[in-house]
C-alpha cells in the first residue's frame, strides 16, 4: 500500500468517515516529511506524510516521547495523532500563523523569538531520553547509503577525517541538554498575537546547544549583522571563543551530516541531489578554509561561494 494511501486510511479511522479523501493541494512545505493542510469537519490540520527511508533515519517512538514533553513544554502545536509505526502525525494548525522563513529570518524580533524558544528547550528540567550525536547519526546514514549501493564524493573520507580531527584539536568542553536538532526557520512558528511555537521533533535529543546556535544560522543564512544579534540575544554576551568554534564546528558537521542524508533519499529515487551537492560544495569550502585560516568567520561560513 502507498504512503498517501496509508494516510488517507488513518485519516478515515481517526475521523470517523468513509469519505473523506486526503487533499495534499495545500503543502505546508518538509524536506525529512510532506506536510498538508486539510480542513476536516470544519476544523483545520497539519497531515504529516513521512518521506521516504525516514523511518530508516529516525526513532518514532523516542520521537514521540520528545514531541510530548515539548507538547508539555508549551513549545509545540497540538498534537492530535501520532502514529509511531507509520510516522504519520496530525498536528492542529495553527491559525493565522507564518513560519520565521516566511515572516523574515533576520529581522530582530523573529532572531529574539527563536533565541527565546531556543533557550526555553535548552533549560528544561525535564531532559529527552535520547541523545543526538552526530558522529553517530553519520555513522548510521552511511550504512543506508552503502546498503542501497550508493558512492560518496571522491574527497569524502578526507575531508571528513579533516573535520573530526578539527572538532578532536578544538572543542573541548561540550554540554549535554535538550536539543531540537532541526533549528531550520521553517519550524519556527508565530501566530498573530506574537506567540511563538518550535515544530518538528524528529531529530530531538540530549546534545550541545551550540548545535541548535549553528542550525538557525546556517539555515537562515544569516547576515554578519544578524549573526552579531542572534548570537548576542542568546547568550546575553558575546559568545566566548570556545563557544564560537562550537557553532563553527557544528556548521561544519551539519552540512556534512546532512549531505548524506540527502544521499540517502536520492539514491531512495528522491529530488535531492541539487541539495547534496550545495551543501556537500559549502562543507567543502569551509573545511578547507577554516583548517588553513581558523579566524575564518562565522558569517564567512553561511555563504556558499
Amino acid at each position: 500500500m502507498k504512503m498517501e494511501e496509508i494516510v488517507q486510511k488513518k485519516l478515515r479511522l481517526i475521523f470517523k468517515d468513509d469519505s473523506i479523501l486526503f487533499d495534499k493541494s495545500r503543502f505546508a512545505g518538509g524536506l525529512t516529511n510532506y506536510n498538508y493542510i486539510m480542513n476536516i469537519k470544519g476544523a483545520e490540520y497539519v497531515i504529516r506524510q513521512p518521506g521516504g527511508m525516514t523511518n530508516q533515519m529516525i526513532d518514532r517512538k523516542i520521537e514521540k516521547a520528545n514531541n510530548h514533553l515539548a507538547s508539555e513544554l508549551g513549545l509545540n502545536s497540538e498534537c492530535i495523532y501520532f502514529d509511531e509505526i507509520s510516522g504519520i502525525k496530525i498536528s492542529a494548525y495553527i491559525k493565522n500563523s507564518k513560519c520565521v522563513a516566511q515572516a523574515d529570518p533576520y529581522h530582530p524580533s523573529n532572531l529574539s523569538a527563536v533565541s527565546s524558544l531556543m533557550k526555553e528547550i535548552h533549560s528544561s528540567p525535564k531532559h529527552f531520553p535520547n541523545s543526538f550525536n552526530w558522529k553517530t547519526e553519520l555513522n548510521k546514514y552511511e550504512k543506508i547509503v552503502k546498503e542501497l549501493k550508493g558512492d560518496f564524493f571522491f574527497d569524502y573520507a578526507v575531508l571528513k577525517k579533516d573535520l573530526q580531527d578539527f572538532e578532536e584539536k578544538n572543542i573541548k568542553n561540550t554540554l549535554s541538554l535538550p536539543c531540537h536538532n532541526d533549528t531550520v526557520p521553517e519550524n519556527f512558528i508565530i501566530d498573530d498575537t506574537g506567540r511563538a511555537y518550535l515544530i518538528d521533533w524528529e531529530y530531538s535529543g540530549m546534545n550541545d546547544p551550540s548545535w541548535d546556535v549553528a542550525g538557525y544560522i546556517l539555515e537562515s543564512k544569516l547576515t554578519e549583522e544578524s549573526i552579531q544579534y542572534f548570537v548576542l540575544d542568546y547568550y546575553g554576551q558575546l559568545p566566548t571563543s570556545d563557544e564560537v568554534l562550537k557553532i563553527k564546528c557544528n556548521m561544519l558537521a551539519q552540512d556534512l551530516l546532512w549531505t548524506v542524508w540527502a544521499l540517502i533519499r536520492h539514491y531512495n529515487g528522491d529530488d535531492f541531489l541539487d541539495y547534496c551537492l550545495f551543501r556537500y560544495e559549502r562543507f567543502r569550502k569551509n573545511i578547507q578554509a577554516i583548517t588553513e585560516y581558523p579566524s575564518y568567520s562565522i558569517a564567512d561560513m553561511v555563504k556558499f561561494r
